[in-house]
């Protein structure tokens, strides 16, 4: 490993194993090259963060940008609480795709030799059309239905509005706060089954579940080493929850629920990694009810294990 500062301060660039990192919440988290900051780079960074956005909301709110006035037209004249909640979720998916379909065609407008100023009315009115949509985003919940991501909306403003390297660095802040609370979600995991009876080794599959999280976090689609970085990971989450409690010969039923809610408890934290891991930011209300699950189980359970420290940070 090549030299580095032990205590950098944040924002700290490193290469490291020949891979170039950047320091942030104690976590050297890998970085990539940033793209020369213009309305085509902007682009495409917008549509991935679309293409991002309906990956992991709820479903139905993909709506065309064509269609924006109908969308507002249903949303204003909803009365009902939960119906009208729905209906803001479409309007602001309808007011993300109206920003993409013009900054699209201002790009356009660029190849042809059109110079965009800054303040172009159609600009300005990409700009609105994000910033709407960041405001009904807090009504959007993820698909796991649990919370929303409010992360999801800001980014496509903040990629609109700020240099793009100010963009990354503000991503890798919040890579390296989302593997952070995989380290917390994997350390309670271990504190709930790795003293368990019924689950001896369990520890062991949940550290190489929360490490293999970790790397896809930090490493993007366009990766080379996607294909090892993914299959690793979902191998991982497969295997943690395919093995079944090891109960007495003769459990009693308490046994059989204790074990039934802990493989229960497993899959819920399974699968909270995975959303966390694959939106590649923090799922604060998500997070703090599971941890709390994890504590209630271990009260009520038979066989109390202490709340272990989470695992040393490592660069990786």
């Amino acid at each position: 490993m090549d030299s580095f500062n032990p205590t950098p301060n944040a924002g700290t660039k490193q290469v490291i194993d020949g891979q170039l990192r950047v320091f942030y919440e104690g976590y050297w988290v890998k970085a990539y090259e940033t793209p020369n900051d213009t309305l085509q780079a902007k682009k495409y960074l917008i549509e991935a963060l679309a293409r991002r956005l309906f990956n992991h909301v709820e479903h139905g709110i993909n709506i065309p940008g064509k269609r924006l006035g109908e969308a507002r037209g249903a949303f204003e004249a909803e009365a009902d609480p939960e119906r009208r909640r729905i209906k803001g979720a479409m309007l602001a998916g309808a007011l993300f795709n109206r920003a993409i379909d013009i900054f699209t065609k201002l790009v356009e407008l660029q190849g042809l030799g059109v110079q965009v100023e800054p303040d172009n009315s159609l600009m300005r009115e990409c700009g609105l059309c994000l910033r709407e949509a960041l405001d009904l985003g807090r009504l959007v919940l993820h698909r796991s239905g649990e919370e929303g991501i409010d992360e999801l909306w800001g980014e496509p403003f903040k990629a609109f509005s700020v240099p793009l390297e100010s963009f990354y660095e503000s991503r890798y802040l919040k890579i390296a706060q989302t593997m952070r609370d995989i380290d917390r979600i994997g350390s309670n995991m271990i504190a709930t089954f790795g003293d368990h009876p019924f689950f001896e080794g369990f520890a062991v599959s949940i550290h190489i579940f929360a490490e293999a999280a970790k790397v896809k976090c930090e490493t993007l689609r366009t990766d080379p080493n996607i294909f090892d970085v993914w299959t690793e990971f979902v191998v991982a989450g497969d295997l943690l929850v395919s093995v079944k409690p090891n109960l007495p010969p003769h459990p009693s039923d308490r046994e059989h629920r204790e074990g039934e809610q802990a493989m229960q408890l497993l899959r819920q934290g399974r699968d909270l990694l995975v959303y966390i891991t694959r939106a590649r930011t923090c799922m604060p209300k998500s997070t703090a009810e599971y941890i709390e699950r994890c504590k209630q189980f271990q009260r009520d359970s038979s066989f109390n294990s202490p709340l272990l420290p989470p695992p040393p940070i490592k660069a990786h």
